[in-house]
């Protein structure tokens, strides 16, 4: 403690930090009267081509500990009332709502001593006043101060999940307390409530996240949430998986954004530092079919180190593991999901499995009972740390250089589900079979299928386009059979913009692929513009076990930037409200695994901390602007591999 407060009490007497700070952000009020209620919603009809849901699968309340000490008050109601539409109480005092309803929600509250805190008469800032009173009336002195003490009491309480002994009669009492809100607002056809919770477990020394959010398909659940007090290891979570679904209690696990891991969340060997084997493989495919890629704490799609040829790689990365510091390549490998989607092909050809044929979403890990994934209407995860624009910029506290990372998080993500209607089954197994993408919060809809008969007919808007393409080949999360003698894989891509959003700058498909020596490579290619501009690509390989990436030669010119800084807004004078294609991978060899995913860029907009700048009416931090974009689920070819070895004995494929 004392080595945290000695250089903020000293920055704090050489900048005159006793003043209070002005923070608009922090007006009005909330005010009860006011709040809005959800909001009606019509039914989606049931369409076995597919409708398009987006939702977010990781949501914390106050019966999580670290979301009470920050300042966090709300319930498991509210985050289903701000999800449907109405107005709820940020951390902070102020009102909170979102633009346009959100599909589907699971409450993910953190299972290690679930709803402790709320009566552990506990004495941090937050306990002691209002988080409102203490950020309105406040010096920015006294806030550090705050910010200190409450950051010292998590670390000191295991990274802010205990609060004593645990309490078998509370956390269960808390877990009830999430089911009967989900069950409450679960409404089949229009609303999908998951019941739901986050595993917290860490690993290593110092300690970092590897942390799973478990979702059940239906209102059939465990007596007790799996937390790292029962254990640490992922093994015995999929253990736990398994015989909750042996039970008929049908549950998956999502892996936290892994960014953050240090390397630890896709790693070549087991908890033991074993190499994997086919039984470990089998049990992490099995129970974790997803991947979440984009939250408020960055992007982990890939990173610079890794895909250092990717112009696009640079996007939301965060660029200090807090336990860690800086990264490098030693501390971002196996924290990147197309690093170990590589991994899990080079895994496939050596071992013949494959733990990581993963799909991917986005969510928000927000803690604040909502979710905060648009640019313009950003309010922070944990209310102290970011529950304010001076807060989020570093001008509300004198803390020191790269004592909180939160001005490099991002606003959040969505996941993108194509699923048959809104329904807990539905989308539960549309998300299983990983027909999903991730956003970093625009609602820009993507198709993507894999086969062998698609022709430039196909990118048309005719009016079977999607029906005879699923009967053509596979959707986004899908398998390639054995590629037919003499043919190349052919994709159908569909990109439209968020209709209340920007326009689409490209589309570009990540193909992954192993050679004959068991090296994986990665290559970007441009597959279609908006402007006129024509993709291409050279015929260069990949960098091989190193990371790097081969991007195309004729690399696309910048789409342009209509981004007016200083007001925070933009105009869709530049880009496309629709992008189609139909692409032949150009140097497909059959005997070769490969993967292949789709990423959809928008033009440039205006970042959080841009909007925030205007409303403190300072110079914005950088990256002024970011293009938002969607990442589908991977489809993979494997050579040799039949329909039959493709069936599953559980419906449910689990």
């Amino acid at each position: 403690m004392p080595r945290v407060l000695v250089p903020i009490l000293l920055a704090a007497v050489l900048l005159g930090a006793c003043s209070k700070f002005d923070d608009p952000s922090l007006q009005p009020a909330f005010d009860p009267a006011l709040a809005l209620k959800p909001q009606p919603k019509a039914a989606v009809e049931f369409d076995a081509n597919r409708n398009l849901f987006f939702g977010d699968l990781h949501i914390h309340t106050s019966l999580s500990t670290d979301a009470y000490v920050f300042g966090v008050r709300s319930l498991p109601e509210d985050v289903y009332t701000f999800a449907r539409g109405g107005t709820i109480e940020h951390g902070a005092g102020y009102p909170i709502r979102i633009a346009r309803q959100l599909d589907f929600v699971a409450v993910t509250d953190h299972a290690e001593y679930m709803g402790q805190a709320r009566l552990a008469n506990l004495d941090v800032p937050t306990t002691r006043r209002p988080l409102r009173e203490l950020l309105l009336d406040g010096s920015r002195l006294s806030i550090t101060l705050a910010w200190a003490k409450t950051t010292s009491f998590i670390r000191f309480k295991g990274f802010g999940f205990g609060v004593d002994q645990p309490d078998p009669v509370v956390n269960r009492a808390a877990w009830q307390m999430t089911i009967d809100a989900a069950q409450k607002h679960n409404e089949p056809g229009v609303f999908t409530a998951f019941i739901g919770y986050e595993w917290s477990a860490f690993v290593g020394s110092p300690s970092v996240h590897i942390h799973r959010n478990v979702i059940y398909r239906g209102d059939e659940v465990s007596e007790l949430p799996f937390s790292y007090l029962d254990s640490s290891r992922p093994e015995d979570l999929w253990a736990f998986l398994q015989r909750e679904n042996d039970a008929g209690r049908t549950a998956f696990a999502i892996p936290h954004n892994a960014n953050l891991s240090d390397g630890n969340m896709y790693r070549a060997v087991d908890s033991d530092g074993k190499p994997i084997t086919a039984g470990y493989a089998a049990m992490r495919s099995r129970y974790e079919p997803l991947s979440e890629i984009l939250q408020v704490k960055g992007a982990s799609e890939t990173h610079p180190l890794l895909s250092s040829l990717d112009e696009f790689a640079d996007f939301e990365i965060a660029g200090v593991v807090p336990s860690v510091g800086e990264v490098d390549l030693d501390t971002i490998r196996g924290s990147y999901t197309r690093d170990a989607l590589r991994l899990g092909l080079q895994l496939s050809h050596k071992e013949g499995f494959n733990p990581f044929d993963f799909g991917v979403i986005g969510s928000s890990d927000s803690h604040n009972a909502s979710s905060p994934s648009d640019e313009n209407n950003y309010h922070g995860k944990l209310p102290l740390m970011d529950g304010s624009a001076g807060l989020r910029t570093d001008r509300a506290t004198v803390l020191p250089p790269g004592a909180t990372p939160v001005t490099r998080w991002g606003s959040g993500g969505l996941a993108g589900v194509w699923a048959q209607e809104n329904t807990r089954e539905s989308l539960f197994d549309a998300l299983r079979r990983k027909e999903t993408f991730a956003t970093s919060g625009p609602r820009i809809s993507v198709r993507f299928f894999g086969g062998w008969l698609y022709d430039e007919g196909h990118s048309q808007f005719m009016p079977d386009l999607v029906a005879q393409a699923y009967a053509s080949g596979v959707p986004m999360g899908g398998q390639l059979l054995a590629a037919p003698t003499g043919r190349s894989p052919t994709f159908l891509l569909v990109a439209m913009k968020d209709p209340e959003g920007a326009n689409l700058d490209r589309v570009q498909i990540i193909k992954a692929w192993v050679d004959a020596q068991g090296d994986s490579h990665e290559k970007v290619f441009d597959v279609a513009a908006s402007g006129g501009r024509m993709p291409g690509s050279a015929d260069t390989k990949g960098a091989g076990t190193t990371g790097a990436s081969t991007a195309g030669a004729g690399t696309l010119p910048p789409v342009g930037n209509t981004v007016d800084i200083a007001a925070a807004t933009y105009t869709n004078t530049i880009g496309a409200a629709t992008l189609a294609t139909v692409w032949t991978d150009p140097e497909f060899d059959a005997t070769q695994p490969a993967l292949y995913y789709a990423r959809v860029l928008e033009i440039p907009t205006p970042r959080w901390s841009t909007f925030d700048a205007r409303t403190l009416g300072v110079e914005p931090m950088a990256p002024a602007t970011l293009q938002e974009r969607a990442i589908t689920s991977a489809i993979w070819y494997t050579p040799d591999v039949t329909s039959t070895q493709l069936v599953s004995p559980n419906p449910h494929g689990l």
